[in-house]
């Protein structure tokens, strides 16, 4: 894989510009699928958009600070549809939380990309 910098800084830029908004803190339920608990606060970049017609979505972490550890790509065969989760200020157990998050269901997968 080759890591491109500026990539991650466009990912930094977009986060620096943006309102977090945290509308699933963790330890919420799914509003449509009761099966699935948040164990890490969800949520998205208010102005953004997205290839499902919302905004970026983004996992934030436990660490206070807002630096950019990884990104989540899923494939969602129910909604159809792919997009990026921004992982944001995640320790290590949060972003295995997160990744099993993304792949607990037959309907969703999820790949998560390192910084």
């Amino acid at each position: 894989m080759v890591y491109n910098e500026e990539f991650w800084a466009a990912l930094d830029s977009l986060v620096e510009q943006s309102e977090i908004i945290i509308d699933r803190p963790k330890g919420t339920i799914h509003p449509k699928y009761p099966d699935l608990l948040y164990k890490v606060d969800y949520g998205f970049l208010q102005g953004t958009s997205s290839m499902d017609g919302n905004e970026v979505d983004v996992w934030r972490g436990s660490d206070p600070g807002e630096h950019i550890d990884a990104i989540i790509c899923t494939v969602d065969l129910m909604k159809r549809d792919s997009e990026i989760k921004i992982l944001i200020g995640c320790n290590e157990e949060e972003k295995e939380i997160i990744y099993q998050t993304h792949n607990s269901s037959k309907y969703m997968k999820g790949i998560m990309i390192r910084r």
